[in-house]
């Protein structure tokens, strides 16, 4: 829920300029490291919750018309954690990544086949995320790499680029988490201990959902 007044960005004075804080020192590299490092894990936390209780269908199955489905965003975030922590640094992953290959399939590392467990594909992102974190603490924020996928503009990155990079599509993909968590079984929240949702029950949820459903009608001129 936003804090701020109606109309006002967080960090901005009423005339739209920058608000300064003087409570907050100028950071080093470590504390800024540090930051971009709490929300990168925050975020690879709250996707891996979404698998828990789970059945292996359930997992697998995919929820979208563009075959969304969990163990296959797990799959593709360590592929993601391998590749921009990992070959983009001269530091690569050290274990094979078959469905990145120019002979794989369109989308391979979007979904797990039958023989990949579970396990496999979060192990797999642990790993990925091991390897990340540790580019990340031998680096310096500074440091120059490459991304070959990128083309021109992936010529010369730093790794500040690369952790707000990752940290956006990390986010991004737990809110496809979130949503394909909520199509499974109802089950919605941020992270375990910490849902960030209003304690409501069903029927709470019900009467929300019916009266924003009525306001889209509304808006649309199909209220009668």
């Amino acid at each position: 829920m936003m804090s701020e007044p109606a109309g006002r960005l967080s960090g901005m004075t009423e005339s739209g300029q920058k608000r300064a804080d003087p409570q907050v020192p100028d950071q080093t590299e470590s504390d800024q490291k540090a930051d971009l490092q709490f929300y990168l894990r925050r975020a690879r936390a709250a996707v891996l919750w979404k698998l828990e209780g789970l059945s292996d269908y359930d997992a697998r199955r995919p929820l979208t018309r563009t075959g969304t489905n969990l163990l296959g965003l797990v799959k593709h975030l360590a592929t993601m954690e391998y590749g921009y922590f990992g070959e983009c640094f001269g530091r690569p992953a050290g274990e094979p990544l078959p469905w990145m290959d120019e002979t794989a399939e369109p989308n391979a590392d979007m979904w797990a086949t039958a023989s990949e467990s579970r396990e496999f594909i979060t192990g797999l992102y642990q790993r990925a995320c091991d390897h990340a974190d540790a580019t990340i603490g031998a680096l310096a924020l500074g440091a120059r790499g490459q991304v070959p996928w990128w083309g021109e503009r992936g010529r010369d990155v730093t790794l500040r680029r690369i952790l707000v990079h990752v940290i956006a599509e990390t986010d991004r993909h737990a809110g496809h988490a979130d949503i394909v968590r909520e199509l499974i079984d109802g089950a919605a929240g941020f992270l375990q201990g910490n849902d960030n949702m209003p304690p409501d029950d069903q029927a709470w949820w019900q009467d929300y959902r019916d009266t924003l459903e009525a306001a889209a009608r509304q808006a649309a001129g199909q209220d009668s």
